[in-house]
């Protein structure tokens, strides 16, 4: 069992930078990779960054490539996700993910979710 609790959201001027964190509970965190979806009103849950749990292999959605940077402690059992240069395209909430390795990251991969996090990028 793995519980996800988001935070670091908020409201950001187009260009700047927000950082969000998530805080996994269970013996099991390292055994997934652990990613970010997001989802906008109206709009399906899309993959956003994900982590191998060695930390050593990233994956990013091709409109957050150069922008946002994934980072996992498996020490403290947190994943964060830095993101910079924001765009009001990235107004939506994001949630933390935590998925079974050695499959397709889509939202069927899932195991776990957190309750999510707002991030709203003004013009």
């Amino acid at each position: 069992q793995v519980q996800l609790v988001e935070s670091g959201g908020g409201l950001v001027q187009a260009g700047g930078s927000l950082r969000l964190s998530c805080a996994a509970s269970g013996r099991t965190f390292s055994r997934y990779l652990m990613g970010w979806f997001r989802q906008a009103p109206g709009k399906e849950r899309d993959f956003v960054a994900g982590i191998m749990w060695t930390g050593d292999m990233t994956y990013y959605a091709d409109s957050v490539k150069g922008r946002f940077t994934i980072s996992r402690d498996n020490a403290k059992n947190t994943v964060s996700l830095q993101m910079n240069s924001l765009e009001p395209e990235d107004t939506a909430f994001y949630y933390c993910a935590a998925l079974r390795l050695f499959q397709p990251i889509t939202l069927q991969a899932v195991d776990y979710w957190g309750q999510g996090t707002q991030v709203t990028v003004s013009s």
